[in-house]
Formats: structure tokens, sequence, C-alpha cells
């Protein structure tokens, strides 16, 4: 590990983080971009956590040049929960940053940053590598696939021609992944596309702009009440579960801010479950690259329905823990490299 921070406090706090986990090593530290670059040379760390605001190089201009030389090295981005600080972050994750943490302006005492950042860091760091555990806890370390009570009796494979709306659930690598894919949509497309990314408020909202940007498609974060209108595409808020429901006067989105699920709020299983509910089977799902398991059960739910169910593939993704659960689970219809997810969706719709 590379720790890489203008902040001799923040350095500390990331070195004594992470050094209580014995898997992890710091091999070195920088308190700028420059010097990091000269550091990676002489360390060949496999993960640098990497600051945006530095003097003399700050981290978007580091992970330029660590991108234009052709180094895989990962990446975590430290952001500030800040409209700046969330547009800072987004930028690095579409260069190529593999996830980030948030910290505080105002982190409290150094017990509670130290908690903080083994909490947020330390797992977001595991998540790119295959850890053996001890022996004697290898069992119950391992968190075990969901699967559904009793057998599941799926429909045949039918064609889908007939879908009413496509969902996507995406984790870590997301904003990079979601870059790659709504561009491919075409304009015309006559389906509402849902969208659970796992970011906290502010995130969302500038990741909705800047895919709105990028794809002949209207990309909003949702909003209490937003219709689902054809070519529109809602992007789950921050903090907020997202359920897309059905009523007299057509299907409407509604939040709340309901227990987490999978740890997580926005959920990508609230949402796949709010879809099996409303539009049957009539949906084209798609689980992206992201730590965890979000996304299986309500996969499991739609493919009951009769949905038709895509996974990005591992060697695509930047952690093969959602997608991978549900081809482990067996509910994945096709299994993908990014660049073919949107193609195999229009195939299952109709075209545009």
């Amino acid at each position: 590990m590379l720790v890489v921070d203008d902040s001799v406090v923040i350095r500390r706090l990331v070195c004594h983080a992470l050094e209580e986990d014995p898997a992890l090593e710091v091999v070195g530290v920088a308190a700028n971009g420059a010097i990091a670059m000269n550091r990676i040379a002489q360390t060949n760390p496999d993960v640098i956590t990497l600051d945006i605001e530095m003097p003399e190089m700050d981290g978007l201009e580091m992970l330029r040049r660590l991108r234009r030389e052709g180094r895989n090295t990962r990446v975590v981005m430290f952001s500030t929960l800040t409209e700046r600080g969330a547009a800072a972050t987004l930028e690095a994750l579409a260069l190529g940053a593999d996830d980030y943490v948030t910290k505080a302006s105002n982190a409290g005492s150094l017990d509670v940053s130290m908690a903080n950042l083994r909490q947020q860091l330390i797992p977001k760091i595991r998540q790119f590598f295959h850890f053996a555990p001890p022996r004697e806890t290898q069992v119950s370390m391992a968190p075990p696939v969901i699967r559904a009570q009793g057998p599941l009796l799926f429909p045949a494979k039918r064609a889908f021609s007939l879908a009413r709306a496509v969902a996507i659930g995406v984790s870590t690598g997301g904003p990079a992944a979601l870059g790659v894919i709504m561009p491919q949509f075409p304009e015309g497309f006559r389906l509402p596309v849902f969208i659970v990314q796992h970011m906290p408020p502010l995130f969302t909202r500038l990741l909705a702009e800047r895919l709105d940007t990028l794809t002949p498609l209207t990309v909003k974060e949702a909003a209490a009440g937003d219709r689902a209108e054809p070519g529109r595409v809602y992007v789950a808020r921050g903090d907020y579960h997202m359920r897309v429901v059905g009523g007299p006067t057509g299907t409407a989105i509604v939040l709340d801010q309901g227990p987490p699920e999978n740890s997580c709020r926005p959920a990508v299983d609230v949402l796949f479950s709010s879809l099996a509910e409303t539009y049957g089977g009539a949906v084209v799902a798609a689980v992206l690259t992201g730590m965890g398991q979000d996304g299986l059960r309500g996969a499991q739910r739609l493919k009951a329905q009769g949905a038709y169910i895509l996974a990005q593939d591992e060697a695509s993704s930047v952690v093969w823990g959602m997608p991978g659960a549900v081809v482990d689970g067996g509910v994945a219809d096709e299994v993908l490299p990014l660049d073919h997810v949107v193609p195999a969706i229009l195939k299952q719709v109709g075209g545009p």
C-alpha cells in the first residue's frame, strides 16, 4: 500500500488504520503526486490511497499519469462530502480510479476518524483481492450466496419484445461502467431505465448530470412522484431506496429511507423487487461490477416472474461480487463483457 496525502495527520491515520489488518502492509507514503510517482517505481504497491487536492501534482493529474503509463495499480480516492469533492471524485472514477472513501470535513476526535477509516477503507481494499481466511474460520468468514428457499421454477426463455422496463444495479466501478454503456443506448429508446448505483447523496445527482451528457436519453436523479416515462433514465438518490409502483394514474417512483438492505441504501434488491411486483416478467435487468451480493434477491424475484437477467463477466468487472453472486445463484441468462450489455438489452427489447 502507498498512502498519498499532503496532510501528515491523514497519512498517519491511514497508516495506523491499515496496519491493524495483518493482511495489509504500508510500503510507503508521499505528500503529493510527484513524490508518489517516484515511490511507485521503488515500492511497486498493489494499492494506492490517493488524496485529490495536493500541491505540485494533485491526485487527478497523478491518476492521469498512472493510466497513461499503463499502470493498473488499484487506486482508492479520498473524497470530501462537498459538491467540489464529489465532482472531483466522479472525474477520478471516470479516469480509472477503482473506488473512493469519503472523509467528513469535521471528523471530530482521532478515535472517531480512525474508526471511520477502518470501517470504510479496509473493506474497499480487501474487495480487490482474494484473502484466504485462517483455517479455523474459513467456513464462518465466507459470505454465503443467498439462494431462494425451495426450488425456483423459472419460466422458459422467451422473446422480450414486450419488455416494459430496463433496470441496472452497480456499485464499485459503476461510474466508469455506466460511462461506457449509457452512450450505447440509441435515440428513441422506448423504455424507462432505472439505475441503482451505490453512492451517497450529492454524488448521485452529479452522476446523473454527468451521464445526461453522455447519452441521447434524458438522465436525472429520481425524485418522489416521478412518472416512469419512455426514454428517461432514473438514477436512485443517495441514501434513499427507489421503488417503482403502479397506480391508477400510471407508474411512478417512490423514495423511502427504510432500513438498508445488504448494508446499502439505495439497494438494488429493493428496486428489482418493486419492478417484479409492478411489471412482472416484462423487465430486462443487468447486474454490473460491485462488491457484495446486492441484487441477487431482487434478480431471483424478477427471474421467477419471467424477466431476463444479464450479468457482467468477471474479466471486465472491477469487482465481481454482485454479478458473481447472480451467476453463482443460477439466475443469469447471459454473462457478458461490459460493452456487450447494451446490445444484449436491445436484442431482448426488440431494438429501439
